[in-house]
């Protein structure tokens, strides 16, 4: 199990990181509401997020987990938010299984897509893993 705080900017997790913990995690919601004062339901693009997780790998020196919402469409979209985020030095993410729009995990009125969708999404991102040699600097 790992814990790990909410953080939604470079300030919130380097609190984390200096409160001791080994790890940090991007939240959607606190992403969504800290640049839109909106909640999370879907309003933020995946170049908003991966700046956003960029501008927090950037502030610590721990590794980060974020939010990546549905993967922003079908497989193919699954595959560059995954690259995408691991260009901007994210160690883990987690993928929602709602259908679009989506609302925040906490929020009321959820629907998930299909199970065939979701292996189908999840497919893609383990085959956009960047290789763990080239995440640790390696060859």
């Amino acid at each position: 199990m790992i814990t790990a705080p909410g953080c939604y900017d470079g300030l919130t997790a380097r609190l984390g990181e200096e409160a001791g913990f080994e790890c940090a995690y991007m939240t959607g919601f606190g992403t969504a509401a800290s640049l839109l004062g909106r909640p999370d339901v879907g309003l933020l693009t995946l170049s908003e997020m991966v700046d956003n997780v960029r501008r927090i790998t950037q502030a610590i020196g721990i590794p980060l987990i974020a939010d990546m919402d549905t993967g922003y469409g079908n497989p193919i979209n699954v595959i560059r938010a995954v690259q995408l985020y691991e260009q901007a030095g994210v160690a883990g993410f987690h993928l929602e299984d709602q259908v679009t729009p989506k609302r925040c995990g906490h929020m009321e009125g959820k629907q998930v897509i299909p199970m065939s969708d979701a292996v189908a999404k999840i497919r893609a991102a383990v085959r956009a893993r960047m290789p763990f040699a080239r995440l640790c600097g390696g060859q």
